[in-house]
């Protein structure tokens, strides 16, 4: 059993075939998959989605680059939320640097209102990180220190001193395709040499980011077993062991799955 811990299949891209694509991702031995809310007036189709497919759970949250459309949210909005029993996680949130599609400033205050909202129902959080190492190192130190709570880096391509800093607070960290890209050197070494064995889990982030050999392509669960080849391969591990390791981890995080 492998899961596809981050999907985005509420969209246009699987509008057409959505049954099938489930289907070949079971047929691949993918079951269970968490489809990500990265919009809040989005929850509605996500949760949809997974109220339909019993092996498909979902989350609560909205991405950085949708920071600016709801400026005002609270902890006590995603809390009422996440009350709902098909939803495993706080998130996708985080800070874009890169884009800078919704600004610093509505950035900051949205990802701590998803950490609290973690905090409160001991959700894990997934996290977003791009071009910003240093200030989300920095707010996860801080924000730690006001209470715990379960951070996961999702489709990790940090550099190796997040991962560090990020790694002693108990961060996961799941692997992506990526991994399986030319160019990607830089990103499998934080996997082989500083994310921890039993805080890494795996994911497609589907319709993006397909793996070789499906690079170009759209991207979907059945292809999940391309990426726990190469982090496999990364960490010394057999197909059964990094099947195993995956699953364990994954299931220890998102704790509301029922296995």
């Amino acid at each position: 059993m492998l899961i596809d811990t981050h999907v985005n299949i509420h969209g246009e891209d699987f509008a057409e075939d959505l049954p099938e694509v489930l289907e070949r991702a079971r047929a691949a031995g993918v079951s269970p998959m968490i489809a990500i809310c990265c919009r809040l007036h989005e929850f509605d189709a996500v949760r949809a989605i997974a109220e339909a497919h019993e092996d498909v759970y979902c989350t609560i949250g909205a991405h950085p680059h949708h920071a600016k459309d709801r400026p005002e949210i609270t902890a006590d909005e995603l809390v009422e939320i996440a009350s709902h029993p098909k939803v495993v996680a706080i998130g996708e949130t985080g800070l874009d640097f890169h884009y800078n599609h919704s600004p610093a400033e509505a950035q900051f205050p949205s990802l701590r209102a998803h950490i609290e909202a973690s905090r409160r129902t001991g959700l894990p959080i997934i996290l977003h990180c791009r071009d910003a190492d240093e200030p989300m190192a920095d707010l996860l130190e801080e924000e730690m220190e006001r209470g715990a709570f379960r951070p996961l880096l999702h489709c990790y391509t940090g550099g190796p001193e997040l991962a560090r800093r990020a790694a002693a607070l108990g961060s996961y960290f799941s692997a992506s395709g990526i991994i399986t890209f030319k160019k990607a050197e830089d990103v499998r070494s934080v996997f082989q040499t500083i994310v921890p064995d039993d805080r890494v889990i795996i994911e497609t982030d589907c319709p993006y980011l397909a793996p070789v050999p499906h690079r170009g392509k759209r991207n979907e669960p059945s292809y999940l077993p391309h990426v726990l080849e190469k982090l496999s391969e990364l960490k010394g591990w057999d197909a059964e062991e990094g099947s195993q390791r995956t699953t364990a981890a994954a299931l220890s995080l998102f704790n509301r799955i029922r296995a």
